[in-house]
Protein backbone atom coordinates (compact mmCIF):
# COMPACT_ATOMS: atom_id res chain seq x y z
CA UNK A 1 0.00 0.00 0.00
CA UNK A 2 1.73 3.40 -0.72
CA UNK A 3 2.49 5.93 1.85
CA UNK A 4 0.38 8.75 2.56
CA UNK A 5 2.08 12.02 1.62
CA UNK A 6 1.40 15.23 3.41
CA UNK A 7 2.55 18.49 2.30
CA UNK A 8 3.03 20.20 5.34
CA UNK A 9 3.83 24.12 4.76
CA UNK A 10 3.45 27.83 5.91
CA UNK A 11 1.89 29.71 3.46
CA UNK A 12 1.63 33.22 3.41
CA UNK A 13 -2.30 34.63 2.87
CA UNK A 14 -1.38 35.55 -0.80
CA UNK A 15 0.03 31.55 -1.52
CA UNK A 16 3.96 32.43 -1.04
CA UNK A 17 6.19 29.58 1.08
CA UNK A 18 9.44 31.90 1.30
CA UNK A 19 10.63 35.45 -0.54
CA UNK A 20 11.73 35.46 -3.70
CA UNK A 21 15.34 34.76 -2.59
CA UNK A 22 14.16 31.86 -0.08
CA UNK A 23 13.50 33.88 3.07
CA UNK A 24 11.62 32.95 5.85
CA UNK A 25 12.20 35.55 7.90
CA UNK A 26 8.80 36.45 8.21
CA UNK A 27 7.70 33.60 10.00
CA UNK A 28 9.58 35.11 12.92
CA UNK A 29 6.99 36.92 14.62
CA UNK A 30 4.89 34.33 14.89
CA UNK A 31 6.93 32.40 16.80
CA UNK A 32 5.77 32.91 20.58
CA UNK A 33 7.11 30.70 23.34
CA UNK A 34 5.43 27.37 24.20
CA UNK A 35 3.75 27.27 21.09
CA UNK A 36 4.60 25.95 18.07
CA UNK A 37 1.61 26.58 16.26
CA UNK A 38 0.49 22.86 16.05
CA UNK A 39 3.94 21.69 14.46
CA UNK A 40 4.85 19.25 17.48
CA UNK A 41 1.67 17.42 16.97
CA UNK A 42 2.07 17.01 13.16
CA UNK A 43 5.22 15.94 13.53
CA UNK A 44 4.61 12.88 15.67
CA UNK A 45 2.06 11.88 12.91
CA UNK A 46 4.58 11.35 10.21
CA UNK A 47 7.55 8.98 10.03
CA UNK A 48 9.87 9.69 7.05
CA UNK A 49 10.70 13.19 5.15
CA UNK A 50 11.23 13.90 1.67
CA UNK A 51 12.70 17.22 0.32
CA UNK A 52 13.93 19.11 -2.80
CA UNK A 53 17.19 19.94 -2.82
CA UNK A 54 16.49 23.48 -2.50
CA UNK A 55 14.80 23.13 0.78
CA UNK A 56 17.96 20.44 1.67
CA UNK A 57 19.82 23.38 1.16
CA UNK A 58 18.70 25.77 2.94
CA UNK A 59 18.18 22.66 6.33
CA UNK A 60 22.24 22.51 5.70
CA UNK A 61 22.76 25.72 6.27
CA UNK A 62 21.71 24.64 9.91
CA UNK A 63 24.18 23.67 12.94
CA UNK A 64 22.92 20.46 12.96
CA UNK A 65 20.22 18.37 11.65
CA UNK A 66 17.07 19.15 12.93
CA UNK A 67 15.10 15.71 12.48
CA UNK A 68 17.90 12.80 12.52
CA UNK A 69 15.17 10.45 14.20
CA UNK A 70 13.22 10.01 10.85
CA UNK A 71 14.19 9.22 7.53
CA UNK A 72 14.76 11.98 4.96
CA UNK A 73 15.39 11.77 1.58
CA UNK A 74 16.18 14.44 -0.95
CA UNK A 75 14.95 14.33 -4.61
CA UNK A 76 17.47 15.64 -6.56
CA UNK A 77 19.83 15.55 -9.69
CA UNK A 78 22.65 17.53 -7.87
CA UNK A 79 25.61 15.67 -5.92
CA UNK A 80 25.17 17.58 -2.22
CA UNK A 81 26.89 16.56 0.93
CA UNK A 82 24.73 14.48 3.72
CA UNK A 83 24.29 16.59 6.45
CA UNK A 84 23.29 13.34 8.64
CA UNK A 85 22.89 9.33 8.27
CA UNK A 86 19.51 9.87 8.46
CA UNK A 87 19.65 11.53 4.98
CA UNK A 88 19.74 9.70 1.52
CA UNK A 89 19.61 11.21 -1.96
CA UNK A 90 17.90 9.56 -4.74
CA UNK A 91 17.06 11.07 -8.60
CA UNK A 92 14.05 9.22 -8.57
CA UNK A 93 11.13 10.66 -10.04
CA UNK A 94 8.26 11.52 -7.30
CA UNK A 95 6.38 8.65 -8.61
CA UNK A 96 9.18 5.98 -8.71
CA UNK A 97 10.31 7.00 -5.29
CA UNK A 98 6.63 6.77 -3.97
CA UNK A 99 6.54 3.23 -5.33
CA UNK A 100 9.95 2.26 -4.09
CA UNK A 101 8.94 3.01 -0.31
CA UNK A 102 5.53 1.11 -1.08
CA UNK A 103 5.74 -1.08 2.55
CA UNK A 104 8.58 0.98 4.32
CA UNK A 105 6.54 4.24 5.73
CA UNK A 106 3.10 5.48 6.59
CA UNK A 107 2.99 9.07 6.79
CA UNK A 108 5.55 10.94 5.01
CA UNK A 109 5.96 14.85 5.26
CA UNK A 110 6.46 16.60 1.63
CA UNK A 111 8.50 19.32 3.43
CA UNK A 112 8.35 22.91 1.23
CA UNK A 113 9.31 23.17 -1.92
CA UNK A 114 6.39 24.20 -4.20
CA UNK A 115 8.10 22.27 -7.21
CA UNK A 116 8.56 19.28 -5.87
CA UNK A 117 4.93 20.06 -4.27
CA UNK A 118 4.04 21.12 -7.56
CA UNK A 119 5.54 17.73 -9.07
CA UNK A 120 3.74 15.56 -6.74
CA UNK A 121 0.73 17.20 -7.10
CA UNK A 122 0.46 16.57 -11.09
CA UNK A 123 1.19 13.14 -10.44
CA UNK A 124 -1.54 12.98 -7.94
CA UNK A 125 0.26 11.57 -5.38
CA UNK A 126 -0.71 13.83 -2.47
CA UNK A 127 -3.01 12.73 -0.42
CA UNK A 128 -3.21 15.58 2.14
CA UNK A 129 -2.75 19.41 2.24
CA UNK A 130 -1.40 20.53 5.75
CA UNK A 131 -1.26 24.06 5.46
CA UNK A 132 -0.29 26.74 8.27
CA UNK A 133 -2.07 29.83 6.68
CA UNK A 134 0.24 32.70 8.16
CA UNK A 135 -2.11 36.34 8.12
CA UNK A 136 1.33 38.34 6.31
CA UNK A 137 1.14 39.47 2.61
CA UNK A 138 4.09 39.10 0.96
CA UNK A 139 3.21 40.08 -2.55
CA UNK A 140 5.83 37.91 -4.26
CA UNK A 141 7.95 34.88 -3.53
CA UNK A 142 8.21 30.77 -4.11
CA UNK A 143 4.43 29.98 -4.11
CA UNK A 144 3.06 27.06 -2.41
CA UNK A 145 2.77 25.17 -5.60
CA UNK A 146 3.72 26.38 -9.09
CA UNK A 147 1.17 28.82 -10.87
CA UNK A 148 0.75 25.60 -13.45
CA UNK A 149 -0.83 23.30 -11.31
CA UNK A 150 -4.01 21.42 -12.94
CA UNK A 151 -7.31 22.60 -10.72
CA UNK A 152 -7.33 19.99 -8.09
CA UNK A 153 -10.65 20.08 -5.63
CA UNK A 154 -10.36 19.70 -2.49
CA UNK A 155 -12.07 19.22 0.45
CA UNK A 156 -11.33 20.85 4.53
CA UNK A 157 -10.95 18.10 7.16
CA UNK A 158 -10.03 20.24 9.94
CA UNK A 159 -9.03 23.57 10.76
CA UNK A 160 -7.55 25.14 14.15
CA UNK A 161 -6.35 29.17 14.67
CA UNK A 162 -3.85 29.37 16.64
CA UNK A 163 -3.24 32.56 19.56
CA UNK A 164 -0.27 33.38 17.29
CA UNK A 165 -2.80 34.67 14.60
CA UNK A 166 -1.90 31.52 12.06
CA UNK A 167 -4.68 29.35 11.02
CA UNK A 168 -3.79 25.65 10.31
CA UNK A 169 -5.81 23.77 7.40
CA UNK A 170 -6.43 20.23 6.55
CA UNK A 171 -7.54 19.34 3.26
CA UNK A 172 -7.59 16.19 0.95
CA UNK A 173 -8.37 15.62 -2.40
CA UNK A 174 -11.96 14.63 -3.68
CA UNK A 175 -12.47 11.43 -4.20
CA UNK A 176 -9.67 10.09 -1.38
CA UNK A 177 -10.01 8.43 1.82
CA UNK A 178 -11.59 10.42 4.46
CA UNK A 179 -11.74 13.00 1.40
CA UNK A 180 -14.39 12.02 -0.03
Amino acid sequence: MPPEIIYHAASTLDGFIATPTGGVDWLGRFEQPGDDNGFSDFYATIDAIVMGSASYEFMLKLDTWPMPDRPSWVLTRRELPIADPSVTLTRQEPDEWVESLADEHERIWLMGGGKLATSFQKKGLITEYAIAVVPTLLGAGIPLVDAAHPLEELKLVESKPYPSGIVWMRCRPLGTPSGS
